[in-house]
């Protein structure tokens, strides 16, 4: 009444296949590095020079070679830029926590402090490029 199953069935274990593996720990540093690259995007488009400099070099710790740098503006308005960069910070600390990377998690919790006082000085809300 049934045709016999003719192929491999994909629920087989993954122990032999012929596709290498990452450990939990290389995929959380593949995970921390593209969050402080999109960071560092937004904090350079910022102007923000000293703490992108902090940020290219865990980023290169990371992947082993300097990121690019972002060069162009964007129209955005700064407060915009500044809630990115908040959230795109928030994101790298719960990842440096998870990777118990303590360099990281310091430098996120900066920028995530420094991007609140910048959204709540007066001029941040006024509309400034």
């Amino acid at each position: 009444m049934y045709e016999p199953i003719r192929t491999k069935s994909v629920h087989t274990s993954a122990d032999n296949a012929d596709f290498p593996h990452r450990s939990r720990e290389d995929e959380l540093d593949i995970q921390l590095a593209g969050h402080l690259a999109a960071l560092l995007a937004v904090t350079d488009e910022l102007g923000l020079a000293v703490m992108g400099d902090r940020i290219a070099a865990q980023v290169a710790r990371l992947r082993g070679a300097p990121p690019a740098r972002h060069a162009g503006r964007s129209e955005a308005p700064t407060a915009a830029l500044h809630r990115r960069a908040h959230a795109l910070a928030g994101r790298v600390l719960v990842v440096a926590a998870s990777r118990a990377d303590t360099a990281v998690a310091i430098l996120a919790a900066e920028a995530m402090d420094a991007h609140t006082a910048a959204l709540s000085a007066p001029t941040a809300l006024v509309g400034a490029p």
